[in-house]
């Protein structure tokens, strides 16, 4: 079986934050869908992440490693979470995806892993 990653792509847009109210709803929804996609077998892992504002780039020159803050690459858009899934084709992890771009209403990115997982 293969294992897709579905990141969740947000745009820095300028816009206020949602209010709590909608933020919960949010929420509530990927609760729901993580329910879901656990129920099914096909949940691996998933997580959000912080801004990038809070990340640590991690790189070597010169055979000396540096570490800077910061995102790797300046952007407005940037994944704000993902989720690792078990699917047995693209098609199937794709109707994951379209399921999760409904719950959290942002764009879903599917990519396959290189290797298939022993299931």
């Amino acid at each position: 079986m293969k294992q897709y990653l579905l990141s969740v792509h947000t745009v820095d847009d300028g816009a206020p934050p949602p209010s709590p109210e909608a933020a919960q709803l949010v929420y509530d929804r990927v609760a729901a869908l993580n329910t879901d996609i656990q129920a099914a077998g096909a949940w691996v892992f998933a997580g959000g992440l912080h801004p990038p504002s809070t990340a640590t780039v991690v790189r070597v020159a010169d055979g000396e490693v540096l570490m800077t803050d910061g995102p790797f690459a300046e952007g407005k858009e940037y994944v704000g979470g993902f989720w690792v899934i078990r699917a047995e084709d693209l098609d199937a992890a794709l109707a994951w995806a379209a399921k999760a771009t409904q719950a959290c209403g942002a764009p879903i990115e599917v990519r396959p892993f290189q290797q298939e997982t022993q299931d």
